[in-house]
C-alpha cells in the first residue's frame, strides 16, 4: 500500500498532514476522520501485526477518501464503504507481503483471550491458554470475524462496532451471536449469554 521508498517511513497521520495536497476539506470529512481513525489504526494493527504498518495503511486510506469525499457522500452508506476500503486495503497488503493475517501472533490477540475469558467465562470454559479460541475466530465468517475483533479483541461497544462497519446494532449482535454459536461448537463448550454490551 506504500509509495514511499523503504527507508523513508511515514510518521502517523495527523489533521495537518493530510491538509497538505489536498483542496480544503469539509467539517464533515474531520469529524468522520476524529471518529473513525483510531479504530481503523487499531483494527490495521491487529491483522498486520506491525503498529507502523498499521499507520502507513490508514493514512493513505484517509488520503484515499480525502480524494474522493464528495463521492463517498454520493454512497448510499459512508461508513459501510470506507470500511469496505480499509478492508480492501489490508487485504490487498497481505497479498502483497504474501502472508495471512497476523491475527494469531499479534500482542492484541492475547487481550481477546482474556476479554473473553472474563466476560463468558461460562461459555468460553477453555483452557488458560485459549490455543483452541485462535482458530476458532480465525475460521469465522468475515462479518463475524469482524464483529469478534471490534468487539472482545479491540474492545468497542455494540453500537460504536455498529457504526464503524456501517451496520446497525441488531446486525452486530446477530453477527456476535452467530459467532459465539460457531465458536461454542467448534470448542464444543456449553452456549451462555447473548451479545448485548457487558458493562
Amino acid at each position: 500500500m506504500s509509495d514511499h521508498p523503504s527507508g523513508q517511513p511515514r510518521p502517523s497521520t495527523t489533521r495537518h498532514e493530510l491538509t497538505v495536497p489536498l483542496p480544503q476539506l469539509p467539517k464533515a470529512f474531520w469529524a468522520f476522520h476524529d471518529q473513525y481513525y483510531k479504530p481503523y489504526r487499531r483494527y490495521a494493527h491487529v491483522h498486520l501485526g506491525d503498529e507502523h504498518a498499521a499507520g502507513e495503511l490508514v493514512h493513505q486510506v484517509f488520503m484515499h477518501l480525502a480524494l474522493n469525499w464528495a463521492h463517498l457522500m454520493e454512497e448510499a452508506n459512508p461508513a459501510a464503504s470506507a470500511w469496505a476500503l480499509l478492508k480492501e486495503s489490508v487485504a490487498q497488503e497481505l497479498d502483497l507481503q504474501g502472508r495471512q493475517h497476523a491475527m494469531t501472533e499479534t500482542a492484541v490477540l492475547q487481550h481477546v483471550t482474556r476479554s473473553v475469558l472474563e466476560s463468558s467465562r461460562q461459555e468460553f470454559a477453555v483452557i488458560e491458554s485459549a490455543l483452541g479460541l485462535y482458530p476458532a475466530i480465525a475460521r469465522l465468517p468475515e462479518r463475524q470475524f469482524d464483529v469478534m475483533v471490534l468487539r472482545y479483541v479491540l474492545g468497542f461497544s455494540t453500537d460504536t462496532t455498529a457504526r464503524i462497519m456501517g451496520v446497525t446494532d441488531a446486525t452486530v449482535r446477530s453477527h456476535c451471536h452467530l459467532a459465539r454459536r460457531k465458536i461454542a461448537r467448534d470448542l464444543d463448550i456449553p452456549l451462555g449469554a447473548d451479545c448485548d454490551d457487558e458493562e
